[in-house]
Parts: structure tokens; sequence; C-alpha cells
């Protein structure tokens, strides 16, 4: 076999410090590449399948090869394993336990570094890095580290130029920036060339998704693949999302919970086969969805996908949301995943309902208390000048970044209490009683025109001064109901 190897392919002969026989195939650029012996590796070029006869001088490289593999060698990945399996007895048992270790990739075939890479190191004999990015997962993951590199996950460490980070810098501190905010989303991996893996204690550890990595690369693959298990079953289930999409701004595991899809999970998580490879839903499992299920797992007509965007038809995290780009086939994407357990009527009702939320939102309260607290800053009216340093700052943060989330996200996930008590009557209290009184108080002419007519005139907001009993009556005939009927349109 290594003599066909030899005769018949255009060798490279790459320095590894790795010995053992492994292959793995580079999808895009259809490359081979065996290990042959203590820290040799052959990689085998094929270019658009057409084999390359260009004979070496076999028997010199042949011999080459034998010779190494006749030779004396340290076993690195045996010696990694000993050495751990007394030092971290839990990572080591969780790395022989996985797929990884079931098919002899080890230590360093992830960690293994260039010795002119920035945290590059030393480490009894090998050339190391703590860090392992997707462009290292990339060496055999290619596609799932591409996609993720194209998502928003890859990209959610750019949060630190955002106005969520200026306020925990300012109002908290660069301590729970690191530990709460960078924990999260990621942060930029600083390098101290005094520290013995390279890596300033500051920014390291962080497995946040969206992590700017040393050597370029954004995102952190052990963000749901923790380390070092890197269990799918473990990927797919909605605990594992949980660490970041929780909370007053981002409740996703809690609307998840509460709507019939986690009910269902929580019920027959026994039967989801979440270990199995390829994990198609209607097929290999039919009794509950997960996060992974609906935004990134295969379906009969789909293949998995780590851009979690993908499916996505509305933004709902900015004060007011918008259709994606190209939301039609995001929506279209997602449909397909739940035409598996739901009829298309069930699903068109749904998304009918969930477009007409959006919309409320939008346009009773966002809009009017956006234009509200434009008018505020653009006449000079905030008594101090930094950011967030204001109470009406604060109230109009907390409508859209906050409650206004928590309203839109449950509708999404069909989470009533979150659409509802968590959500819209939040806003509806903020909106009211918050930023409008708050507003009124600097007594510009102006605004306060603004917001009278609002109140007087716009068929959504003057209940507040129309009796109890004119209104009630107007529920039962249908008449209030009638002043939403434009909200809901046919985005489907």
């Amino acid at each position: 076999m290594l003599a066909c190897i030899v005769l018949f392919y255009r060798c490279e002969i790459l320095p590894l410090d790795v010995p053992g026989v492994r292959c793995c195939l580079w999808k895009k650029v259809s490359v081979r590449q065996v290990r042959i012996g203590p820290g040799l590796l052959v990689k085998l070029n094929k270019e658009r399948g057409d084999i390359r006869m260009r004979r070496v001088v076999g028997v010199t490289v042949l011999g080459l090869i034998v010779l190494l593999m006749g030779a004396g060698g340290v076993n690195a990945a045996s010696d990694c394993a000993g050495c751990h399996q007394e030092k971290n007895p839990g990572m080591y048992m969780q790395w022989k336990n996985s797929k990884h270790g079931q098919n002899d990739v080890g230590c360093i075939d992830c960690h293994r570094a260039d010795q002119n890479d920035v945290d590059a190191f030393e480490h009894h004999g090998a050339t190391i890095a703590t860090l392992v990015t997707p462009k290292d997962c990339s060496r055999c993951h290619e596609k799932e580290a591409q996609q993720t590199m194209n998502s928003y996950h890859s990209h959610a460490g750019e949060i630190l130029e955002s106005n969520d980070a200026y306020l925990a810098h300012v109002a908290g501190g660069n301590p729970v920036v690191i530990t709460g905010c960078a924990t999260c989303h990621g942060g930029k991996v600083k390098i101290d060339p005094n520290a013995p893996n390279k890596l300033s204690s500051e920014t390291w550890p962080n497995s946040g998704i969206g992590r700017i990595n040393p050597d370029g690369s954004k995102g952190a693959c052990n963000a749901c693949h923790s380390r070092h298990s890197f269990s799918v079953e473990q990927a797919r289930q909605p605990e594992n999302c949980g660490k970041c999409h929780l909370g007053p701004d981002h409740p996703q595991k809690e609307i998840y919970e509460e709507s019939k899809h986690g009910i269902a999970y929580y019920a027959h998580k026994d039967k989801l086969n979440l270990d199995k490879d390829a994990w198609v839903v209607g097929k290999d499992y039919y009794e509950a969805p997960t996060c992974a299920t609906c935004h990134m797992s295969a379906t009969r007509n789909m293949q998995i996908t780590h851009d979690v965007g993908d499916r996505i038809s509305w933004t709902l995290r900015p004060p007011v949301s918008k259709h994606k780009d190209n939301w039609e086939a995001k929506r279209g994407s997602m449909k397909d995943v739940c035409l598996n357990c739901h009829q298309e009527r069930f699903v068109d009702g749904h998304y009918y309902q969930y477009d007409a939320l959006v919309e409320l939102y939008n346009e009773k309260f966002a809009k009017p208390a956006g234009v509200i607290i434009k008018m505020v800053k653009d006449k000079g009216l905030l008594e101090r000048n930094a950011a967030f340093s204001n109470e009406i700052e604060w109230e109009y943060w907390e409508l859209w970044h906050h409650e206004g989330r928590r309203a839109r996200m449950g509708a999404a996930m069909m989470g009533p209490d979150y659409t509802w008590w968590h959500g819209i009557y939040d806003v509806a209290h903020n909106f009211y009683f918050k930023l409008i009184p708050s507003a009124l108080h600097y007594n510009d002419p102006e605004i306060n025109a603004y917001i009278n007519k609002m109140l007087t005139e716009d068929d959504m907001h003057k209940w507040i001064n129309t009796p109890t009993a004119k209104l009630k009556e107007s529920i039962r005939s249908g008449e209030l109901q009638k002043v939403y009927e434009g909200l809901f349109k046919k985005n489907m």
C-alpha cells in the first residue's frame, strides 16, 4: 500500500508530532493526508478526481519512509494521555470516551501549532497552542467551520463595541465585562509573552461563541461542543444553548421551556436519539424539537447547517424589528422543519399571528418611543452628557432591549406568558407610565404636542382617555379589535 502511495501520487512529506496511521479528507480541495510513523505525514494530492501519476524517486522515498517507520520515536499521543490521565483525570476520561478518542484523534491533532504562531509554546518536546480555534477545527471539519464563521455566532464578540458593552463598562466595570459579556459573546484573546501558554489571564479562559482568536479567526466551536467530550448529544439539547440564551433580554430558554415544544422535550427526552449521527427530524426522532432541530439540524429536505441565521425571517434584537434579507427563503427553510410535525395550515397560522405581534410592538410602541427619545436628545434636553447617565435613557433601553425582545421572542417561540405578562404588558407599562412622563417632564412644546396628539388621536393609544364602560363595549362589539386589523398581513 505504501509503495503504491509513493509511486503513483505526488507526495509532500510534512513534519508532525503524532504517530499512528490516520486519514482525513478535506472536502473542497480533495487532499488526503496519511500519517505514517512517528512525526511524519504524507499529503496525497488529487485535483478534481484526476490522479496525477507523477512518479517520484520511489526507492529513495520509500526507503526514507521505511527507515522512519522503523526508527524509534516518542509516541506523542500516548505520552499526552499518560500524563494527563494522572494530572487531569476528568479531562482524560472525557477525551477517551469521546468520538475523538474512539477514532484516534489525539491531543496534538487539535493542539499542534507552528513555531511562528503567536500563541505557540514548547510543551514536553512538542510545539502546541492551548487555544483551539475554528481554523484548527477546519482541518477536518471544513464545511462546519466555514458555516460557523459566516454566522451571527462568530460575530458575537463584536458586541464589545456596542451600547451593551459600553453600559457594562461604565455602569459596571471591566471585571464584569470579562466574566459576564465576554463569557457568552466572546472577546479578543490577548497574548502575554510571559505567560506559560502565551495567553493573557485577563482574556483566557474564554469560550464565548464569538471569540476573536490570535490566528485571526472568529468563534469558538467548544462553546457548543464542550471540550473534551465534544458531545453531539449535549450540543443538541436546549440546556446547552441556555448558558447564553436566557435572562431578561433574550430569554429563549425560558420561553422554550414554557412552550408546548419544551413540555414535549422534557416528557420524551429519552426517546429523541440525541446521539445519532444523522439525526433527521421526522425520521430519527419525532416526539419534540430542540433549539438545534429548528435552527440547525437536518430535515428530509435540508442538510444540517452551522449558520444559525439560515432559517430566521425577522431580526428581533434591535429597537424596531425588520425582516432579514432574503427573509422569504429563510422562512421557507424554517417551515420545512415545522411541516415534519404540523400541517401547512397550522404553520401558516402561527406566522400570521407572530407577524402581527411584531408589527404591534413596532407600530404601537417602538416607533413612537424612538421618536420621543430622539427629540429629547436632539434638543439637548438631557441633564447629563454621558450616555445612560439619564433615567429616560434607561427607560427607553429597557422598553426595547428587555421587555420588547421578550414579547417578540415569546411570539416567535409560542411562549404566551413571555409574549404578554413578561412582554407587551411590561412594554406598555414602561411606555405609558415611565417613558412618556419622563419626556413630558422637560416641558418642551414640540414633545408635548407629539405626545398629546398620539394619546388623543391615535386609535391605538386614545383608550387611555376613554371611559372604561365604553372600552368594554367596544371590545364586546369587536370595534376595538378592528383597530389592529391592519397589523395582520399575509407575510407567509
